[in-house]
């Protein structure tokens, strides 16, 4: 069983109660739900590649690059090629800039299917609005190119105004990425086998002991004594002697076959953005967790000292007002008599009126107090 704990405050303590909410999925007579085996893992060598190229992109209207000498000696190489001699130094960059090409080739692709690239500016160029990639090879790992990219890029935002001083620009998302849908041909196949010796090694995604034994007698109870957990990452599997020849009408058959992964005991907070994502494995020790606040509110208030109409001597000056204020609620103090589990945490943080930083912190101390049962993980 999985369940998500979401929980969500504002900058300010003052406002609100953190929310905490769990969502349950049940299975069918059943605390959790069985996956399918392709889902679960990934068959050894149809594994994804990654492709980089440099590239040079045209027509920004005056937001491209300044004058670069990187950018410069890129545009004079390219108009080298078309028979054209032109010196660094003449070039102005003021439409055109320099990007890096980012995409991923499947396996089994095979020469003139068409991928996605992904376009990233690498100078001082202001947006990519309108910009048109130039022919870039895509290389590989081992400097091979497996790839050609060209086209317009597509960057999903804008940037707008005069800015400098005195100045105001608009800005939605990142004007300098963008992506090119179908931008890529592939020129070379990059090879892919996936049976040895009659047999189909399994990469589970997320490598598990328990995970991978129950694979195995998940595919076992299909075709008998056909596979093995080699470790916690990987299990083998030896094709059934009726699909000897037929790798891929097995590895279709056996993608389906359903089996339950295990869930580790895990706690993952996100500080930056107030998320705690928490499984149902995590157990507490019996304990108890007491909760107080002290809140300091400064507040600093200007005003004027006007002189008085007959006295010609004064004059007009501001004062400054400077108040202090402490409020310190009550501690909460609860004990976790029943059965120590995540929901009944959650029933007792939300009873607390716990912030979101409040949460983290009162999970950080259950970990070093040896009460809280799981992997603690904080990004």
């Amino acid at each position: 069983m999985m369940f998500t704990l979401i929980s969500q405050t504002s900058l300010r303590r003052s406002l609100g109660r953190a929310l905490l909410t769990f969502v349950l999925w049940h299975g069918a007579g059943s605390f959790a739900h069985a996956s399918r085996v392709k889902d679960l893992s990934l068959v050894e060598g149809g594994r994804d590649n990654q492709l980089v190229g440099y590239g040079i992109v045209v027509g920004l209207a005056g937001d491209g690059d300044s004058s670069s000498a990187s950018t410069l000696r890129s545009i004079a190489n390219i108009l080298q090629r078309y028979g054209l001699t032109v010196s660094a130094t003449d070039i102005k960059a003021k439409n055109v800039a320099a990007v890096m090409l980012t995409t991923e080739i499947g396996a089994f692709l095979k020469p003139g299917a068409k991928i996605d690239v992904n376009v990233a500016s690498m100078g001082d160029a202001k947006s990519l609005q309108g910009a048109v990639l130039l022919q870039t090879p895509l290389l590989g790992a081992d400097g091979r190119v497996y790839a050609v990219a060209q086209g317009p890029v597509a960057i999903g935002g804008f940037s707008g105004g005069a800015g400098g001083a005195g100045g105001s620009t608009v800005q939605k998302n990142h004007p300098t990425v963008g992506s090119i849908s179908s931008g890529a041909i592939v020129e070379r196949e990059i090879p892919a086998v996936f049976v040895r010796d009659n047999t189909v090694r399994l990469l589970l995604h997320n490598p598990d002991f328990t995970s991978a034994s129950r694979m195995a007698d998940a595919i076992n109870a299909q075709w008998p004594a056909v596979a093995t957990p080699v470790d916690a990452a990987t299990v083998s599997v030896l094709l059934p002697p009726n699909y000897r020849g037929r790798d891929v009408a097995f590895i279709a058959d056996l993608g389906q076959i359903e089996s339950t992964a295990d869930t580790l005991a895990r706690i993952v907070i996100n500080e930056r953005t107030g998320t705690i994502v928490a499984t149902s494995t995590v157990r507490l020790s019996q304990v108890a967790i007491a909760h107080g606040s002290l809140t300091i509110t400064v507040t600093n208030q200007q005003g004027v000292s006007q002189p008085n109409a007959f006295n010609n001597s004064g004059q007009t000056a501001t004062t400054q007002s400077t108040q202090t204020a402490v409020n310190e609620g009550k501690g909460g103090f609860s004990v976790l008599n029943e059965p120590p589990t995540i929901e009944r945490l959650a029933a007792a943080l939300n009873a607390l009126g716990v912030s979101t930083r409040e949460m983290m912190a009162i999970f950080q101390t259950l970990k070093r107090s040896g009460a809280l049962q799981a992997e603690l993980v904080i990004n």
